[in-house]
């Protein structure tokens, strides 16, 4: 069994072990401060005699180190070398996530944790449900001044029987042996973990929410940066908002009211668009060719559902239809009602002439082409192959 030295002290980086077990590129040594990765957290890397260590895992009692190209063998003294800035950086990423659940918890009782993913490059939380920008701004807050009260980060192991794990974050199902390691954030946060932290919440620096993306079944993924990362990201953002404002008009204060106002106005501009944009289709005329009444037109951007409505209603009518709607790019539905017009295949071949994607069945098919100056071209193409499939 490794001896864990990571598990009494996190900021052990370099420390001298031997050689016991050696399976290829897989190196097993009698201890190690190489964190295998686990609570979410990155396994560690570094180097041992030099030899890179690109990879840390536990199988079973030992912890296994991935040594491509070594020449150790058992009995091998060797000084190791945990890569201490990549590890520094997850000790203050994982603080940093438990203060943050722990913050959007206590605004948000209900809330679960699905996963959590800290790495050099992202540092992320998954939770169960969505939560409002406003809500998250108030936890980021709460975080920052636990930050800035510089609180003692403590880890205690505990029974799996002790009375006191009542009030600590954990999922018991997760949990393996008898032992649960417990990390304490002075009276703000208490979950069980076992990965590496700091001692003091000073330490992480700052953190920033930057990101807040849907993870779709499982919730959505709230990503933070820490430290100068946090506030070079946060002066980036300024100055976007300042920008935006200049743009809207606005005090940079007031950006986010403005741009709801101009999304406010812009639903309603779409939503009269659809209105006359779906009268207009119903009253569209079609040409008569070979007993086939052949629909077309090109018509400005608007909701897909507005097309593909009418495009159903003229192919349960037992006509061809070819739709085009043109704006900053241009997107196109064919649809048949007649076994001679295959609308996949007729619109695949304009795809192809101006350069689109797409795709779909004899009865529907839809795409787009890049270049809104074709729009008309590629309407007079299909109309054209459309009446020569119904000729022929």
């Amino acid at each position: 069994m490794t001896e864990e030295i990571f598990k009494r002290d996190a900021y052990v980086s370099e420390f001298e072990a031997t050689v016991v077990s050696v399976s290829g590129q897989e190196i097993v040594l009698d201890s190690t401060a190489f964190y295998p990765g686990g609570g979410g957290q990155e396994y560690d890397t570094g180097t041992m005699r030099g030899h890179k260590v690109v990879r840390t895992e536990r199988k079973g009692p030992d912890i296994v180190h991935i040594v491509p190209g070594s020449d150790l063998k058992n009995g091998d003294k060797v000084w190791c070398s945990v890569d201490w800035s990549r590890r520094y950086d997850l000790m203050k990423g994982h603080t940093a996530e438990h203060l943050l659940f722990g913050a959007l918890k206590r605004s948000c009782p209900e809330l679960g944790i699905v996963k959590i993913f800290i790495t050099e490059e992202t540092k992320c939380v998954t939770v169960d449900r969505d939560l409002d920008w406003e809500t998250i701004r108030k936890a980021v807050a709460s975080v920052n001044q636990t930050i800035k009260e510089n609180r003692t980060v403590s880890k205690n192991v505990m029974s799996k029987d002790d009375p006191g794990l009542k009030d600590i974050r954990m999922d018991m199902e997760k949990i393996k042996g008898s032992e649960i390691t417990v990390v304490e954030i002075g009276d703000v946060d208490s979950a069980a973990c076992s990965g590496t932290h700091v001692m003091e919440t000073e330490e992480i620096g700052a953190i920033l929410v930057h990101e807040k993306v849907s993870a779709g079944k499982d919730g959505f993924t709230i990503h933070f940066k820490i430290g100068w990362d946090a506030i070079d990201r946060a002066a980036e953002l300024a100055n976007n908002d300042i920008r935006i404002s200049e743009i809207l008009g606005s005090t940079p204060g007031d950006s986010v009211k403005a741009a709801m106002n101009l999304k406010e106005q812009a639903d309603s501009s779409r939503k009269a668009v659809n209105t006359v944009l779906s009268r207009t289709l119903r009253e569209l005329r079609g040409e008569d060719v070979n007993g086939v009444t052949v629909y077309g037109g090109s018509f400005p951007a608007a909701d897909k559902k507005t097309f593909v409505d009418a495009s159903d209603r003229f192919r349960a009518s037992g006509g061809v239809s070819v739709l085009v709607s043109s704006g900053s790019s241009v997107s196109i539905f064919v649809a048949s009602g007649s076994e001679r017009v295959v609308s996949n295949v007729i619109l695949k071949r304009t795809l192809d002439r101006y350069g689109g994607r797409g795709g779909g069945t004899k009865e529907f098919a839809q795409g787009g082409i890049p270049n809104a100056d074709d729009a008309e071209n590629a309407l007079n193409d299909l109309v054209s192959d459309v009446k020569q499939a119904l000729t022929n």
